[in-house]
């Protein structure tokens, strides 16, 4: 009888952490998704504006995709690997950051803010990509945490090489760096 419970045992003891589990593949990749409901921030001539974007448009760059919640909470958890990012001064013909924020898991009250946040972050760093995500359209399908942040380094055919749903330790930083630098070989 005990035989038969064992493995019940070891379902119930681990299924709060397939269900928190994202869905990315290495070698593979993203899972596909798309954002109608705002989608893609643009700054042209001093105007701002939003497109479609869909997950398949991540090919041609080695690109860092950071997918981090509307909170501030969630934005500092990877903080350092973006300021990192800057630092090694990736080719921009090459290499694209590409931020989505799921404004659908922000603060109550606070969207205007996000917004704007996100804006001063597009004039500050044109070249890089931001994508508001109001519906948490690619939260469910990536299948990540609520209030997190992930960290996705794709190569130029936008498969899958690393990723980790939350806090990047001190030394996954240099490495997702180190990993960066030799994609762009």
């Amino acid at each position: 009888m005990i035989i038969f419970r064992l493995p019940l045992l070891l379902f119930t003891l681990l299924s709060p952490l397939l269900a928190n589990a994202h869905n990315f593949v290495a070698g593979e990749r993203v899972p596909p998704v798309g954002i109608s409901d705002r989608g893609e921030l643009r700054y042209q001539q001093d105007e701002f504006d939003y497109r479609n974007w869909n997950s398949a448009a991540l090919t041609g760059k080695v690109r860092i995709v950071q997918h981090i919640a509307g909170r501030a909470s969630a934005k500092e958890k990877n903080a350092a690997l973006i300021e990192a990012v800057k630092a090694a001064g990736f080719p921009r013909d090459r290499y694209q950051t590409t931020t989505v924020i799921n404004t659908d898991d922000a603060i109550p009250g606070t969207g205007m803010f996000v917004r704007s946040s996100i804006q001063s972050n597009k004039k500050q760093y044109p070249w890089s990509q931001f994508i508001v995500d109001s519906k948490g359209n690619a939260k469910k399908a990536w299948g990540l945490k609520d209030e997190g942040s992930a960290i996705i380094v794709l190569d130029k055919a936008g498969k899958v090489r690393f990723v980790k749903d939350g806090a990047l330790t001190q030394q996954e930083v240099p490495q997702v760096i180190a990993l960066v630098r030799a994609l762009l070989r």
